[in-house]
This record gives C-alpha cells, structure tokens and sequence, in this order.
C-alpha cells in the first residue's frame, strides 16, 4: 500500500470468479425495475488487519463495513477482498453523525457493503454500491423501537438533507429494528482512471 492508502481496481480487470461475483457496469435493476449500474471501481483490501487498521473517516474503520454473516457469497469472505470506493464517502457522512451525536454509531452484520452475490440481494440496493449502512445503535440506545428509529432518523434528516433514511415500518422500503440510512447509487471513478467502459 504506497503512502498508506488501499489500492484501487477496476474490477473488470479482476479475475473471473470475481468479475462473475461483482458484475462490475452491469445493470441491475432496483425494486421498482429501474437499471442501476453496478459499481466497476473497488478499494482492494489484503488482509482483516489492513480492514482493522483503515480509518475512512473520524471514528469509522473500514472492517465496519465489511462485516458479514453466512448470507454473504463464500468468495467476498475470503482475502483479498473488494469494495466499493463510494464507501469512502459513506463513511464521511456517518462520521458527522458521529460528530453531532458525541457518541458510537454501530453497523449491523451485513449493515455496509453487501456484493450482488449477497443472499440478502434480490435487486439494486446502495449497500451494492458501498453506499448505505444499517444502523443498529447509537451510544447505549438500540434502533429498534418505532420512537428511537424516527427520534434518529428525524435527526440525520436535519444533520444530512440529501442522504435517504427509511421510514419505521413493517412493509417493502421501510424498517423497524435498526436505521437504513443511504446515498442512493453513487459511481466513483478515482483519478487515474477512465470512466467509459
């Protein structure tokens, strides 16, 4: 890793397996049909302990969101592993909720980066994008009450205008044990590459 940072890919230039798992520029579509193109450009993470030690912004590591269960696809449990350079900016809108709040903000297992081999993926969601995070906890206060979940996500709404926060509910597109909060399908293209395909 020259002067700290993560290498960069284009995951078209990985080898196949990987390709096959990522899809990286291929379409898919989101839950009301519409195409969303995956992401084609991911940080390359070695090892757990590179995961560890990786602060993408004030007070989040990288290990946050990649941390998944059996549901994620066997080959993206496995190092090196691939995510996203959107999640960067994630991580940079969930550290000024931090800031505001003044205490810890917890992912859930499978709350940040989910490829599209996910079990959990039926269609385009920004956590294929590296785009959104399930909240869990905040401080000593678990997200899984209607009045913790809309008192917070009220909060970020104000702190954040522009990043989606689903509604408390029992339905599609609603949540009603942690905070989905996200950016929506954001494309990267770092410096140093081409964005056409």
């Amino acid at each position: 890793m020259p002067n700290g940072r993560l290498p960069i890919v284009d995951a078209t230039q990985l080898p196949e397996p990987w390709r096959r798992l990522l899809r990286p520029g291929e379409s898919l579509p989101d839950a009301l049909g519409r195409p969303q193109r995956l992401p084609r450009f991911f940080f390359e993470v070695p090892s757990w302990d590179v995961a560890r030690e990786v602060e993408l912004a004030p007070n989040f590591h990288l290990w946050e969101f990649l941390n998944v269960d059996l549901r994620e696809a066997e080959l993206a449990r496995t190092f090196p592993r691939y995510v996203p350079c959107a999640v960067a900016l994630l991580a940079a809108h969930l550290a000024v909720v931090r800031q505001a709040v003044g205490t810890t903000v917890h992912l859930a297992a499978n709350g940040g980066y989910r490829t599209p081999g996910h079990a959990l993926t039926r269609y385009a969601s920004p956590h294929c994008w590296g785009t959104a995070a399930n909240v869990v906890r905040i401080g000593d206060t678990w997200l899984e009450t209607r009045e913790a979940i809309e008192e917070t996500a009220a909060r970020i709404k104000t702190l954040l205008p522009a990043v989606h926060v689903r509604p408390y509910g029992h339905g599609p597109g609603e949540t009603d044990d942690h905070l989905h909060i996200d950016l929506g399908y954001v494309e990267v293209c770092p410096h140093g590459f081409a964005s056409g395909a």
